[in-house]
């Protein structure tokens, strides 16, 4: 596999998030992918799967009350089938909120995404705004 197609992956991915299509998002996981989740939250752990990936999604949207965005901050890296994309994501919920850098690690396998590896710049601030 070509360094271009995981990258070809990844922008394509979060083009989908940046434009609200998260079936077309969700389309580019793979049907075991794993995403692991950091912290200490209610949704810090693995999920499995697209629909386990799915329910989390569905679960931070609904906690911060359709607010939570998350935008590209710079140049996807590349190293094989690693991606490491620096982004800022926010939200907001009964006056809490949450606005930090961090970085998304895919790793893309047969043109999906097969792991999720999730960064970000203050653990307890996003800990404490997901409760």
């Amino acid at each position: 596999m070509s360094e271009q197609q995981p990258a070809a992956v990844a922008a394509t991915y979060f083009d989908a998030l940046a434009q609200g299509d998260v079936p077309g998002a969700m389309a580019l996981l793979a049907p075991e992918v794993v995403w692991h989740q950091p912290g200490a939250n209610q949704f810090s752990g693995d999920h499995v799967g697209v629909d386990g990936v799915g329910r989390l999604l569905g679960g931070m949207m609904e906690a911060s009350q359709g607010t939570f965005q998350l935008q590209v901050t710079g140049t996807a890296m590349i190293n094989g089938e690693l991606v490491a994309v620096p982004v800022r994501f926010s939200g907001s919920r009964d006056g809490a909120t949450m606005d930090m850098s961090g970085v998304d690690l895919l790793t893309i396998r047969g043109g999906k995404i097969a792991k999720v590896h999730l960064f970000s710049e203050d653990g307890a601030a996003e800990d404490a705004f997901w409760g």
